[in-house]
């Protein structure tokens, strides 16, 4: 087997099927112990990343206190070291926190696979694809839900690296004109079974990282901004390709990653990145084509001219830039005709600078001053379509992440921003999504579907458009139709914590308790309060845990978690207070702790200045407070309480007693669901022959 020079002293690690570990010489290193062998092939799988041993403590050992489960890990360690002690070889590079293994010591057959494909040793990258098969990652080990969630999540991970190096690898032979590779590298990825049409149907992913500038002048300048929007903008109109949501792309680009490691992280073949450089009279654009997996550029260009003549000439210019991407990759560059933006300079520059500020959303003062820009690009452009889409988005955003006790009224101008942007340009999806938005406000879910629909068709590739899709559906309950939405806008936007908190909610309504945890698990790890883990935690019987991952939540208060409207923050000692008669209320399943948090925010709901805030929804949702769930919701859906009623639709106590009520039809006409479930059908839950007396 043609393997490269750097594994000639590597021992080597079978990932797929039972994990195994052999030396240099390829003798089989025997470890004894059945924990400790999976400790290495946790560390094996992603030997680039270091694993907190509190992490790997509880995958390994959930059913023991910490320290006993600690102490475990470390006579694994011992094992480990002894099994090691005749290759003359150190593995693991522990420390006091974190885990870690070192990749020059040992390779896998992953490696090894991925390694062959991305420099199309083809031969020997069919011989390792006969070998795994299709053999599951890790076969046969199994410790416990959470390891099981965990190994899910690594399996996918995998799954996808292996489906885009083939894809990639399948590309360049068709580019290269080696049929015969081409063909060989098809039927052994077919015969092995690992195919997976579920990823963006063969598409190539791909990545815009955000473009640095230079710039010699001074004063406002949003060139970068406009070049990455407009290049996300055309390439996600090219049929074969499938473009990574901005909002994932910016939460990693400056994290300090590799390459290769962004690659990873965002599920891509490929990068573009670039740069913009303006001098007193003249600009320069310049972008590079990057390959993933190694980070080598495999294409470049440079646009040299005035910024009058790059605004004049953006069609054609952007025509020209992606017909060269698009040649470099190996795809057809049929794309959708240019966007109609503004012919004023002034107003796309502050277009470009509020469109920034809104993708930032959290912040003092962010999308007001988002707000106040996009509606100066407006008044210099009153027909600009896109930048009343931008500006529909900021009150979106203005609503569900900063406390308002207008949020009706600034939803009816979301919608009406929304409205004029279609009204100029039909091919605005993403401002129907917006309209649906709105539309629940009014009590109108059929509505809300009928637009979101509608946006779909018009930008099916736009993941925050597939993302209100799937969550529009789980509001009315049909979570199995909703799931593949979510799936998809996870596709396309995979580092986004507010997806996994749909992902999280559609499987623990469809009863998928591993993965919801493991969805759930992944919003804490992106930032998201989890909240939701503690609910399925409590769900599952395991309340002295959910009762403090609930509570560890109240750290976020005042960051990503806002006050409620009107009202001030909370000083330490009274926010500790509040979460842990919250926690208990939710998640011990002590009635007397439930029914004193059910009183308690029966007071808010009287008492605070927006009786609908999701501070009061949400939880009454998870304690099946039916009487108080009725109530708000009647009394006003908005934009950022909405996102309760995809919890509605799960078959545990104490949250079904809601959809059990006797009153709950009754309910569910009043609010428009009645009417959506007439046209869409009616919730997983319910028979068909469900009626309203």
């Amino acid at each position: 087997m043609d393997v490269s020079a750097r594994w000639d002293n590597a021992c080597r690690a079978s990932l797929f099927g039972s994990f195994s570990l052999s030396g240099p010489d390829g003798a089989h290193i025997p470890i004894s112990s059945n924990k400790a062998r999976a400790l290495l092939a946790m560390l094996c799988v992603a030997p680039q990343e270091a694993m907190e041993r509190d992490h790997v403590s509880k995958l390994l050992w959930p059913g023991r206190f910490q320290a006993q489960a600690r102490a475990s890990l470390r006579q694994c360690l011992l094992i480990l070291d002894r099994a090691l002690e005749p290759q003359n070889i150190t593995m693991l590079e522990p420390s006091h926190t974190m885990l870690a293994i070192e990749p020059s010591i040992v390779r896998s057959d992953f490696e090894e696979l991925i390694e062959a494909l991305n420099d199309l040793r083809i031969q020997e990258a069919c011989s390792l694809l006969a070998t795994i098969g299709n053999k599951p990652l890790l076969d046969q080990m199994d410790f416990g839900d959470q390891f099981r969630a965990w190994l899910k999540i690594q399996r996918k991970h995998v799954e996808g690296q292996l489906q885009i190096a083939v894809s990639r690898a399948l590309v360049a032979l068709d580019r290269d004109g080696d049929m015969d590779g081409h063909a060989q590298l098809s039927e052994a990825w077919l015969a092995c079974g690992r195919a997976d049409a579920r990823h963006w149907d063969g598409k190539i992913r791909i990545a815009v990282l955000p473009f640095e500038q230079r710039d010699a002048v001074g004063g406002p300048f949003f060139l970068a901004e406009g070049v990455v929007e407009e290049l996300v903008s055309r390439l996600s109109g090219v049929s074969a390709l499938a473009v990574v949501a901005r909002a994932s792309v910016a939460s990693v680009a400056n994290s300090g990653r590799t390459i290769p490691a962004l690659a990873s992280a965002l599920n891509v073949s490929h990068l573009v990145e670039g740069s913009v450089d303006r001098f007193p009279d003249s600009i320069r654009i310049t972008l590079r084509l990057l390959d993933g997996p190694t980070g080598v550029q495999i294409w470049s260009h440079r646009y040299d001219g005035t910024l009058e003549g790059a605004m004049k000439s953006r069609p054609h210019i952007g025509a020209n830039i992606i017909a060269g991407l698009c040649k470099a990759i190996g795809v057809e560059a049929h794309t959708r005709a240019a966007r109609t933006m503004t012919a004023s300079r002034e107003a796309y520059s502050l277009y470009l600078q509020g469109r920034a500020l809104t993708y930032r959303a959290i912040g003092d003062g962010v999308l007001d001053k988002a707000i106040e820009l996009l509606e100066q690009a407006l008044e210099l452009d009153p027909d600009f379509a896109e930048c009343w889409t931008a500006l529909a988005e900021a009150h979106v955003n203005t609503i569900v992440f900063t406390p308002q006790l207008d949020r009706v009224e600034r939803s009816q101008r979301m919608a009406d921003c929304a409205a004029r942007a279609i009204e100029l340009d039909s091919r605005q999806g993403h401002a129907h999504s917006m309209r649906g938005i709105h539309e629940w406000t009014l009590g109108n879910p059929l509505g809300a579907l009928d637009h979101a629909y509608e946006a779909y068709r018009l930008e099916p590739n736009n993941a925050d458009v597939t993302a209100r899709l799937g969550s529009f559906l789980l509001y009315i309950g049909h979570t199995q139709a909703a799931l593949p939405y979510v799936e998809e806008a996870i596709e396309q936007d995979p580092v986004y914590g507010r997806n996994f908190a749909m992902l999280c909610a559609a499987h623990f309504n469809l009863e998928n308790y591993d993965a919801a945890l493991a969805a759930g698990q992944r919003m804490i790890d992106l930032g998201m309060p989890g909240m939701w883990l503690a609910v399925i935690e409590a769900a599952l019987g395991d309340n002295e845990k959910a009762v403090e991952t609930y509570f560890r939540q109240r750290l976020l208060m005042n960051s990503v978690i806002l006050p409620p409207a009107g009202l001030a923050p909370m000083d330490d000692d009274a926010r500790d207070a509040y979460w842990t008669i919250a926690s208990r209320g939710i998640c011990s399943g002590m009635e007397d702790d439930r029914a004193i948090y059910c009183q308690i925010l029966d007071g808010l709901h009287l008492a605070m200045p927006d009786p609908c805030d999701a501070s009061i929804a949400l939880p009454a949702i998870w304690m099946g407070h039916a009487e108080l769930v009725m109530k708000l919701y009647r009394k006003q859906i908005h934009p950022a309480n909405m996102l309760g009623l995809m919890s509605l639709w799960t078959d545990v106590d104490p949250i079904r007693q809601t959809r059990l009520h006797p009153s709950f039809l009754s309910f569910a006409d009043d609010i428009g669901l009645v009417a959506a479930w007439e046209k869409y059908g009616w919730p997983d839950l319910f028979p068909r022959s469900s009626h309203i007396d």
